[in-house]
């Protein structure tokens, strides 16, 4: 039989959209106009269609003035059955503006410390970072300060004015 023997309030390093460190940060709210499921924690996101209230994942033309920041996991989301966990329609969100967070990445792609940090803007890995420029990609005022761990995910440090 197992037993959980330890308990912590901060979030294990390399938990997509976990605070990479406890330097300054700045955090909003905001409301998930994603599809249930659709949106992760550790994802970019761009405004919704009431700027300041919602949020909504990347599309074709998106710009560097629509861009919200990077979801955060803030400790009130469950696993589902399956062991995933994702965020519902309307669900109010964490969303980080400034600071170090571990955010998702595209799968094949290897990170290396100070690279700037691209968001995917279109198709299926919209929402998702890279650290190569390309014509789905927009480059956002952020950089890895990490190299990418287990799992897709790595630091970046978002910068004031994203």
């Amino acid at each position: 039989m197992s037993v959980q023997t330890n308990y912590s309030y901060s979030t294990p390093r390399g938990v997509p959209g976990g605070l990479y460190d406890q330097s300054p940060y700045v955090v909003d709210t905001r409301l998930n106009e994603a599809n249930n499921g659709k949106m992760l924690f550790g994802m970019g996101v761009m405004q919704g269609s009431a700027p300041g209230v919602n949020i909504d994942l990347p599309s074709t033309g998106a710009t560097l003035a629509k861009f919200e920041g990077i979801t955060v996991n803030g400790f009130t989301q469950q696993h589902d059955l399956e062991g995933k966990v994702s965020l519902g329609n309307n669900q109010s969100v964490g969303l980080l503006k400034q600071g170090r967070i571990y955010a998702r990445l595209v799968s094949d792609v290897e990170p290396a410390y100070g690279e700037d940090a691209y968001l995917i803007v279109s198709g299926d890995n919209a929402g998702l970072f890279t650290n190569v420029s390309g014509s789905n990609t927009l480059k956002i005022s952020a950089k890895f300060i990490g190299s990418k761990g287990s799992g897709a995910v790595a630091p970046v440090e978002l910068r004031a004015g994203a």
